[in-house]
């Protein structure tokens, strides 16, 4: 191919891929043919009314709440049960330490769940 020839060979392939990219960003959105999800209705049902909808979410939002705080409990005790495990294989800490913690956790993490099935009820 000639020499002078080959920029005008680069600008036609780069007007024909803009003009490209620009019908797909065109005509892109109107291929797309998805719709939103329904909402789902809350665990205890609709409600008679919007207020009614609206409490039975909130419950909804306080059990997840409550499973969060469950999950931070949990996540926490195994964080702090597994820094005591290394400092007993650093010889810092002993055998009876990390039973200690492990023990009183995993009683903390069931007290804390009774507490959060208790107030669920309350809801």
């Amino acid at each position: 191919m000639l020499k002078c020839l080959a920029p005008l060979k680069n600008n036609l392939r780069d007007r024909t891929s803009q003009r490209l990219i620009g019908l797909l960003l065109v005509l892109g959105p109107g291929l797309a043919f998805a719709e939103l999800p329904t909402m789902e209705a809350p665990s205890r049902g609709e409600g008679s009314g919007l207020i009614d909808t609206i409490k039975n979410y909130a419950y909804d939002g306080g059990i997840l709440l409550g499973l969060l705080i469950a999950l931070l409990t949990f996540l926490g005790v195994a964080w702090h049960s597994l820094t005591v495990f290394a400092d007993v294989q650093n010889q810092r800490k002993t055998w009876k330490d990390l039973g200690a913690v492990v023990g009183i956790g995993a009683l903390l993490v069931v007290i804390i769940i009774w507490f959060l099935t208790k107030a669920a009820a309350i809801l």
